[in-house]
């Protein structure tokens, strides 16, 4: 019998992806007992659960990507509720150790058009990064820039390294914390969004913190 490995590689990474949700569902029940040691365990492993379901949801695109079936499904929706989906994502991680807190701009229309399963992926992602070195809290924006719609996480973290701000994920790093393949996967995921001849971008600073900004056409 012959096996089609790449299909057994995506079923595995979706049973693996659903199990670690099942275990990050586990651990959101646990209860906060007041003692910081405890308290603190508990939530750092949801946050390296909910990346790793990220993370494997990247490598499922990246099986679509390799099979070149990887395109975003556009359509309408309010940028205001992704925000508020993001902001309950990121509150259920931070619980009360972190502040989590959002801002629109009076311009970001009531709809906008883009890939919403895409736009979330990326933007877990850098929440849960946000999350993970944050001192204190972090801000979730939705705002618009030069006629793009930007969806913005600011922290309070000691920032990116200069090489992730020289690469702004066009490359996996070699060291350091993390691999940048979250921001590898969130510049293709913006590239993907195309409009009228323009397409979406990555756009990283450090102003007080790290400042990630995916900006849609």
């Amino acid at each position: 019998m012959k096996f089609d490995t790449s299909d057994m590689h995506a079923a595995l990474m979706h049973e693996l992806k659903n199990n670690l949700g099942q275990l990050t569902m586990t651990l959101d029940g646990m209860p906060v007992l007041g003692i910081p040691e405890h308290d603190r365990k508990v939530d750092d492993a949801r946050l390296i659960c909910q990346r790793s379901v990220e993370r494997l949801r990247e490598a499922l695109l990246v099986y679509k990507a390799a099979d070149q079936t990887l395109r975003p499904f556009i359509d309408a929706y309010s940028p205001l509720d992704m925000l508020r989906e993001l902001r309950d994502n990121a509150s259920s991680l931070a619980r009360n150790r972190l502040t989590v807190d959002t801002l629109v701009g009076d311009q970001v229309p009531d709809l906008w058009f883009f890939d919403w399963n895409l736009v979330e992926l990326a933007m877990l992602n850098a929440i849960h990064n946000a999350l993970a070195y944050a001192r204190s809290g972090i801000r979730i924006e939705a705002d618009m820039q030069e006629g793009y719609l930007a969806f913005t996480i600011r922290d309070d973290s000691e920032g990116y390294p200069q090489q992730v701000l020289a690469s702004a994920g066009e490359s996996v790093a070699s060291g350091g914390k993390g691999s940048g393949l979250g921001l590898r996967f969130a510049r293709l995921i913006a590239e993907l969004h195309e409009n009228q001849g323009r397409n979406g971008t990555l756009r990283l600073y450090n102003d007080g913190g790290a400042e990630f900004s995916l900006l849609l056409p």
